[in-house]
C-alpha cells in the first residue's frame, strides 16, 4: 500500500516518533501505528491534517501522483 509507506517515508525524513507525529495530530498513537502498518482507512478531515502537518498533497499521498507539492 502507498498510503502507509509514505507515511513511514515522511516521518523519517523529519526524525520524528510516532508518538509525535501522533500528538501533533491530536490523535491516539495506535491510530496513527495503524496508518503507518496497514495503511487503515481514515476519515477525510485526518488525511487533510497529515497532508498539511507534512505538507504534501492529498493525492500524492493516495499515490495519485509523484508530485509532493501542494497546489494552493
Amino acid at each position: 500500500m502507498i498510503f502507509n509507506d509514505r507515511l513511514k517515508i515522511l516521518r523519517s525524513e523529519l526524525d520524528l516518533t510516532q508518538d509525535k507525529v501522533a500528538k501533533e495530530l491530536d490523535m491516539p498513537v495506535r491510530t496513527y501505528q495503524r496508518l503507518e502498518r496497514d495503511g487503515a482507512k481514515t476519515h477525510y478531515d485526518t488525511l487533510l491534517k497529515i497532508a498539511d502537518f507534512y505538507d504534501v498533497s492529498v493525492d500524492w499521498l493516495m499515490g495519485r501522483t509523484d508530485r509532493r507539492e501542494v497546489n494552493r
